[in-house]
């Protein structure tokens, strides 16, 4: 398989992810909406004898939501990383391979 054709399913490869991605969030965003309605009718004042059971309850909600947030943020990491080594490729040399064929462990040492 050519550099080329290797970059070429690492970008549909990525493509695809990112379309999985934008599903997940918009299933997210449903589930969101309805824990947001749910909290609105369930969690009132009446409803915790103590503020401190409100504010677990809370703080679990929004530790939730953290956690998605930071696993979107990794994933959009690793995203990143696919794009920057494909634009790398492209742009590292007229000759299209930028350098990819030289020796990567060569430390400058001679044999």
């Amino acid at each position: 398989m050519s550099r080329e054709a290797a970059y070429t399913r690492m970008l549909d490869a990525s493509a695809k992810l990112q379309w999985n991605v934008a599903m997940i969030l918009e299933a997210k965003a449903i589930e969101a909406e309805k824990v947001r309605s749910w909290l609105i009718n369930h969690v009132t004042p009446g409803t915790f004898t103590e503020q401190q059971e409100r504010l677990k309850t809370a703080l679990h909600v929004h530790q939730q939501l953290v956690e998605v947030i930071e696993g979107l943020t990794k994933l959009h990491m690793g995203m990143t990383n696919v794009l920057k080594a494909a634009l790398r490729h492209e742009e590292d040399s007229p000759g299209g391979f930028g350098g990819m064929t030289d020796n990567p462990f060569d430390m400058g040492e001679k044999a």
